[in-house]
């Protein structure tokens, strides 16, 4: 079950404030590094429970990283090489206990940078990156405000990226026309609802019906797709389910004889829905995170070393377990160890602004920080996306697509959307 924190009588702002008091005592140590000393990075995502399909595979994608790293001699730095030694902290989608995790991973482990998932998570840890000045990831923008000036999301542009599926879409099959969409009732799926009802009406396909909202509790799913197939969508959306939730989902739309087009955010584990479903089921299912043994990601234009070879190591060492955030973590710290280098320090501070210093090279091409439109700060890295289709039981990248050109087009659709769900920055609180 993941809970809603911040829906039962305590104010975003109230938690944060509240939060604050606690971290009040709080100072960024920085103490200089002994020669050849590890470089310490925290790891602060769920590990456990229903969302650790986007925490626990993220950190065993940064082990395989930081051993490519330190065999080939570390970090190098204005004072010498250092390794890289990552301290993870479980903190099970829940901001109290996220925010206890970055306290110790600060104070107790002297971290240089954490790593998060972000969502729900993220009011906890605010307070402490606002008093220490720690710089933090999230796979979330929406995450970002004017005041998460230490907070930068450099890989994953959720849930901006989903447009790029739909045009694919709209543009590959128009004889579709008519949608439903559900998904669960938080920090996550609300804002992705808002950018697929943006995506769909400027591909003009009509909506049959509001998106279906579940509780984050739901276990039956039965019901719920019983409701978005009675009104004969041509397309159901699985928004941004989490992977316990698009797995029975597709069970019971197999179950219940829908024959038409299925588009979501992730489709974590594929194989193990292929299994459950059919092979012809899942032909066509449109998602966005490729598998990274494909050919397409060896273009001059990515960013991600050998990601043929990551992908190889990945699964020899962990069957089965390849997912959306396999490889994004592992990309963050990319882009971490190039801005370190380039300042010669891994300071917090010394990072962000060699990070921030012109274009990012984001895993899919280089990128913009970009987002003051949305979420008030250009604290987002976005530039291109791929658009992947599931065919004869594979991933397939059919065809990288800007973000920024859609934006530069619909960005109106998108505002107005994101406001209708009380996602805009100013919005939250």
């Amino acid at each position: 079950m993941i809970p809603k924190f911040l829906t039962s009588g305590q104010s975003r702002r109230t938690f944060l404030k509240t939060a604050g008091a606690a971290a009040a005592s709080l100072g960024l140590p920085r103490m200089a590094l002994a020669a050849g000393e590890p470089i310490k990075i925290g790891f602060l995502a769920p590990l456990t429970g229903a969302v650790a399909a986007w925490g626990k595979p993220g950190l065993d994608g940064c082990a395989i990283w930081a051993e490519r790293v330190n065999a080939a001699g570390g970090i190098q730095l204005a004072d010498g090489a250092h390794p890289i030694e990552f301290v993870s902290y479980d903190n099970e989608y829940d901001p109290a206990k996220a925010r206890t995790g970055a306290t110790k991973l600060i104070r107790e482990d002297g971290v240089k940078f954490i790593m998060m998932l972000g969502g729900d998570t993220w009011p906890g840890v605010q307070p402490v990156a606002e008093r220490t000045g720690m710089l933090f990831s999230t796979l979330l923008p929406s995450d970002l405000s004017p005041e998460t000036t230490t907070l930068v999301a450099p890989a994953e542009v959720h849930p901006i990226y989903n447009v790029t599926g739909v045009e694919w879409l709209a543009q590959n099959k128009p004889e579709l026309k008519t949608a439903v969409m559900c998904a669960q009732d938080d920090a996550l799926g609300l804002p992705s609802v808002a950018t697929y009802l943006a995506a769909f009406e400027a591909a003009g396909i009509e909506m049959l019906d509001e998106p279906l909202l579940f509780d984050p509790a739901t276990t039956d799913f039965a019901p719920v797709v019983t409701r978005l197939m009675a009104k004969n969508p041509e397309i159901i959306c699985l928004d941004t389910c989490y992977s316990d939730y698009v797995h029975p989902i597709c069970e019971q739309l197999f179950q219940q004889g829908f024959s038409g087009q299925i588009i979501s955010c992730t489709a974590d584990f594929y194989d193990q829905m292929i299994e459950k479903t059919s092979k012809e089921f899942m032909e066509g299912f449109i998602f966005q995170f490729p598998d990274f043994d494909d050919p397409a990601l060896n273009g001059d234009a990515i960013n991600f070393q050998d990601p043929n070879g990551f992908y190889a190591e990945y699964n020899a060492r962990h069957p089965g377990q390849w997912g959306a955030v396999s490889w994004e973590y592992a990309s963050i710290m990319d882009m971490w160890k190039a801005a370190a280098e380039k300042a010669g320090s891994p300071e917090p501070d010394a990072v962000m602004t060699a990070m921030k210093d012109g274009r990012g090279a984001h895993a899919f091409g280089d990128a913009d920080w970009w987002g003051k439109d949305l979420f008030g700060i250009d604290n987002a890295l976005v530039g291109d996306w791929p658009v992947v289709a599931i065919e004869n039981g594979k991933a397939v990248i059919k065809e990288f697509r800007s973000i920024p050109d859609w934006y530069n087009r619909h960005g109106d659709l998108l505002v107005k959307h994101m406001e209708a769900y009380g996602q805009m920055w100013n919005q939250r609180g």
